[in-house]
């Protein structure tokens, strides 16, 4: 197999083969992440359907799922059927030049089907095996399946996310764990490539929504580690500094960090509060965090009698650490998103030009980013298949037997 869609790669990556088996999430995460950065990503979709994003409406551009959209820009995607012996077949002819796999089954999903990682590892040394399932692939729960919400449930962030004690369990409203698990094994497979870059050995690289969600609890663990007290919810304040959190204003929210001494003092400048720097009670940061409740009642009133957008000119000219809170269209928006170009704009086949996120990670000699849309069902089937070897016959073949699929548009 030729190197995959080389003339349209840009970034660090670009060289790198990556076949994701991956749907909805965590797994496509990994697979974005690594394209992003300029990796050749083979989207294997099932021939039943495909990713079961694409089913996820609404919302919709054109009939196309926005949130298959959004998960799968700068991928290239075929449909094979994997339990036809024809479909097997083409895969593992894929994996004989790949450089990574990504996958995000049950444990005993590709195994059954001869695709486990000593199968593929038999075909390929060099691969690099990417899991990511609910729990990871040892322990007790290794058999089960997962998701975000039950990972924050398990890994404590939904005890320590909410208004405070007392109140129901609220998870993250963003899925914390399946995102943060889809970076974390990007994050694995660049270091197992670094490794193969030395020795071309592959390996198999492993993560999980319960470990990422743990990996969000280091301040709070550290608590736990020291007190033996389990923290609670703290609202948007932190469980180890004051003031750091949000506070209303005349017309809306705004989140300041004054959690050193010197921006408290700052802080109490602004609000024109100096009574409150001799106070005996918040003069010192344990004492702030010690009388937090008393600290946030009274500053509240001081932040209500202004509005934000006076805050926040007024800390910037202090030097305190603030900023509004904005909705997902205002982030959009915002001068900073716009300067760091992560609202980059692309064209779908279908949708026509649409929005997406852009790469968060940024390169001054090898720049990424996101340069083709997601593709439609089956879109680069025969394009693929003929880079891997196969004559337009084969590929006929192959479509007349069930075992791959081509795009409504090209059939």
């Amino acid at each position: 197999m030729t190197q995959m869609g080389s003339s349209q790669r840009r970034g660090p990556l670009v060289g790198m083969r990556v076949i994701e088996l991956a749907h909805v999430m965590a797994g496509p995460v990994c697979g974005l992440m690594l394209a992003d950065m300029g990796a050749d990503v083979v989207k294997v979709e099932k021939i039943n359907g495909g990713d079961d994003t694409r089913r996820q409406l609404p919302p919709e551009i054109a009939g196309e799922s926005a949130a298959y959209m959004m998960m799968n820009r700068n991928k290239r995607g075929i449909v094979l059927d994997l339990k036809h012996a024809q479909g097997k077949a083409a895969l593992e002819r894929l994996v004989t030049t790949a450089d990574v796999l990504i996958e995000n089954y049950r444990v005993e999903t590709m195994p059954a089907l001869g695709l486990g990682y000593e199968d593929l590892r038999a075909i390929n040394p060099g691969l690099i095996y990417a899991a990511v399932s609910g729990f990871g692939r040892t322990g007790p729960l290794a058999q089960e399946g997962g998701f975000d919400l039950v990972a924050q449930g398990m890994s404590g962030i939904m005890s320590i996310t909410g208004e405070g004690p007392g109140r129901p369990p609220i998870k993250v409203g963003a899925p914390l764990c399946d995102i943060t698990a889809g970076i974390l094994l990007a994050m694995g497979v660049l270091a197992a490539y670094a490794h193969k870059q030395k020795t071309g050995e592959g390996q198999f690289v492993d993560t999980s929504l319960f470990e990422a969600g743990i990996t969000h609890t280091y301040w709070q663990s550290a608590i736990a580690f020291a007190t033996g007290v389990a923290p609670g919810p703290l609202g948007s304040a932190h469980p180890l500094n004051a003031p750091y959190q949000a506070f209303a204003t005349a017309d809306g929210w705004i989140n300041v960090g004054a959690a050193n001494q010197t921006n408290w003092e700052r802080l109490c400048t602004v609000l024109n509060a100096a009574h409150l720097v001799g106070d005996a009670r918040f003069s010192a940061g344990r004492g702030r965090m010690e009388h937090l409740p008393a600290l946030i009642g009274a500053l509240t009133p001081l932040f209500k009698a202004r509005t934000t957008a006076h805050w926040l000119a007024a800390l910037a000219g202090a030097g305190v650490p603030a900023g509004p809170v904005l909705d997902v269209p205002a982030m959009h928006m915002h001068p900073q998103t716009l300067a760091r170009e992560m609202v980059p704009t692309v064209d779908h086949p279908v949708a026509g030009p649409m929005q997406t996120i852009g790469l968060p990670v940024k390169f001054s000699a090898t720049p990424g980013g996101v340069q083709r849309a997601a593709p439609l069902f089956g879109q680069h089937t025969r394009e693929v298949l003929t880079e891997a070897g196969y004559s337009d016959a084969d590929i006929n073949a192959l479509i007349a037997a069930g075992a791959a699929k081509l795009s409504v548009a090209e059939a």
